[in-house]
């Protein structure tokens, strides 16, 4: 039968009609919702966070609170943070995204007061009341990347996606770390206990200033609609965990933070309490450069007694990773546990390995092993419990990163993965990492499960070796050594590399350097007392110091060749199998070393260096020129006294070259 217009009528089969002849799908019920606000309530559930460090165990206190009750204990802990040191309370605060209409409703916040047509007469002002205090800062507490992900992508420009999923953020003016900028709160228990003067990185600051900066801080944060607040925990041993809440303003600085800090399970959250140690990133606002001691808009501050860390004047999330790693520099050895800027690996039969060495001494490749089990790239603990990792994610360099030198982290950069800095194609968003448009410290924190031979839980037993790498490019030092425990601590001390650096004319020539522990930027205590924590462990649990040189041979930069990988690494494969603890060694001049006279799959000739030298005079004129540069750096590290004597120091000085 023709409809009116002409057109062939639609029937529809299979469906009942109401007597009235109207026509009803019955395929779906109607949604359960009277609002659009409603409809989008119902499309999002709960979901747990990942990686939990316990397995699967129930929190004891999580069925004594209600939900209600425990959500508002919560929020009186953040108020409790955000609180201004002026003022009695702290902000008040509600869940939920200000954007999204009803939601902080849905999630507890109180009605708002209705207005009273009463006269007052004009209170005096008090020191209590502020803009701040008459309106809800509103709280993003423990988002998912999913979520930090929408609220970059909309509110912080600079923010996109690129083509494997990974959220590309900008840091702002602040590419790097500002190590100049960094200062700690110098109290009396903190002018007894830390390392200051002459090569230490502690650069002090008094009670007053702190303060000053972290009400600049709190009233920054307190002013805004909303902020970003992680709370996690650093330390895969549970027994000696630290709790951290990170308080923010961007998403990019809470997904750095979920990738890099350890995630809580919900059960975990629900007994979180009180912090150990409070971050306040203030970063986009600056300091007041007439503050006592701002020598920049930038400073990024640690009070130790009060447990908290303030940073103003700077984006770059790496302050936050590497303050919390020095805090955990002064905590852990407080409780007798090692802190170590090592990569640490674990072989098949449980033998730990622990790799350290600064930038360009294979370090990353050299512990990253598919053939071993990565409990972690960068932070450790040492405890008698065993080797923990401190960290949940890994901080990878992404600079000339190629999938055939680096397949897992080139694999590891996808959903979730936070890429700073880096330069991509305007339409496809395929990354350039040869690109140095921003800058050359371009990098890439992700989970450490991204990893496919990470350990989860990051935990070992105690180190069988622990291999210092150097990259000597002056050319003279044996490709491996066995180290005795006074030669150890001294070569761990010094933190030896060189680096090749230009000169004037065009030459290059290599340039030596030394970092206190391979770490002296993060180091709270004196390197001594480190050293000495070392040997005592290694000495206790048996474990062995190798010091391997991934440098040259045969000549300085320019002259030799650098040792080839292949041979650097049948090297650390005898070291994990246990070959070198029984092969035969002979003496080196001049620095002592003990070097093997046979390795399987490597050439005899180069394991002593001099044998590569055509020039022996030269040889011997750069060996004395390499002593002398470790003599002047361990100069401002000889007069320091462990205990009431410097019998300690003595025989590590004893362990350096003589000549």
């Amino acid at each position: 039968m023709a409809a009116p217009n002409g057109l062939a009528r639609i029937e529809t089969h299979g469906r009942k009609k109401h007597e009235n002849g109207v026509c009803h799908d019955d395929s779906a019920a109607p949604v359960r919702a009277q609002t659009i606000d409603e409809l989008h309530s119902l499309q999002r559930k709960r979901s747990a966070p990942t990686t939990p460090i316990k397995d699967g165990a129930a929190s004891p206190f999580a069925a004594a609170l209600s939900e209600e009750e425990r959500q508002r204990q919560q929020l009186q802990s953040i108020s409790a943070s955000l609180a201004s040191l002026t003022r009695e309370t702290g902000p008040k605060v509600v869940k939920g995204d200000p954007a999204r209409k009803g939601e902080a409703a849905a999630k507890g916040a109180p009605p708002t007061p209705q207005k009273h047509h009463q006269h007052h007469h004009p209170a005096a002002p008090t020191i209590a009341v502020s803009d701040s205090s008459l309106k809800f800062t509103h709280v993003l507490y423990n988002l998912s990347p999913a979520e930090l992900y929408e609220q970059a992508i909309k509110y912080e420009k600079g923010s996109s996606i690129t083509s494997t999923g990974a959220l590309a953020t900008l840091s702002g003016a602040k590419t790097g770390r500002s190590p100049r900028d960094k200062r700690v709160v110098k109290d009396e228990a903190a002018a007894q206990e830390l390392w200051w003067g002459k090569g230490s990185p502690n650069i002090e600051m008094d009670e007053h200033t702190f303060l000053t900066n972290r009400e600049r801080a709190v009233d920054y944060l307190n002013s805004l609609d909303k902020v970003f607040v992680n709370d996690q925990f650093l330390n895969w041993d549970p027994e000696n965990r630290i709790k951290v809440r990170i308080i923010s303003a961007r998403a990019y600085h809470s997904l750095f933070m979920h990738n890099m800090c350890i995630r809580p399970t919900d059960e975990e959250l629900e007994s979180f309490g009180t912090p150990d140690f409070t971050i306040y990133n203030a970063g986009q606002f600056p300091c007041n450069r007439y503050t006592h001691y701002m020598t920049s808009s930038t400073s990024v501050d640690i009070n130790l007694a009060r447990r908290e860390m303030v940073i103003l004047g700077t984006q770059y999330a790496g302050e936050m990773k590497k303050g919390l790693f020095g805090v955990m520099h002064y905590l852990m050895p407080r409780r007798g546990i090692l802190s170590l800027h090592s990569g640490c690996n674990m072989g098949k039969d449980g033998d730990v390995a622990l790799f350290f060495g600064l930038s360009g001494t294979g370090k990353t490749t050299l512990s990253t092993d598919h053939n071993r089990l990565l409990i972690g790239d960068d932070e450790h603990c040492w405890s008698d419990n065993g080797v923990s990792n401190i960290e949940g994610g890994c901080y990878a360099k992404c600079i000339d990163l190629s999938q055939e030198k680096e397949p897992d982290i080139w694999n590891a950069i996808k959903f979730g993965t936070v890429l700073e800095n880096v330069v991509f194609d305007e339409h496809t968003r395929e990354v350039d990492y040869t690109d140095k448009s921003v800058t050359e410290n371009t990098r890439a924190a992700y989970p450490i499960e991204y990893i496919p031979n990470a350990k989860i839980p990051c935990v070992g037993p105690h180190p069988k070796n622990v291999i210092l790498l150097a990259c000597d490019a002056f050319g003279v030092l044996p490709p491996v050594s066995k180290l005795n425990l006074a030669q150890t601590m001294y070569h761990f001390i010094s933190g030896y590399t060189a680096l090749v650096a230009g000169t004037e004319d065009g030459i290059k020539e290599p340039q030596a350097t030394f970092s206190a522990c391979f770490g002296a930027a993060f180091i709270m205590l004196h390197p001594t007392k480190y050293a000495a924590m070392l040997a005592e462990k290694m000495q206790k649990y048996g474990a062995t110091g190798w010091l391997v040189n991934t440098g040259w041979s045969g000549g300085r930069y320019g002259v030799g060749k650098r040792i080839r990988l292949p041979y650097t690494r049948k090297i650390i494969d005898a070291i994990h199998s246990g070959e070198l603890l029984t092969a035969n060694y002979k003496k080196t001049e001049v620095f002592g070393l003990e070097i093997p006279t046979e390795i399987n799959g490597v050439p005899s000739e180069i394991l002593d260096p001099i044998n590569t030298w055509t020039d022996k005079g030269a040889y011997k004129e750069t060996l004395l020129r390499l002593a002398g540069l470790f003599k002047k750096n361990f100069e401002v590290f000889a007069s320091y006294k462990i205990g009431d004597d410097s019998s300690l120091t003595d025989e590590i000085l004893a362990a350096g070259p003589n000549f």
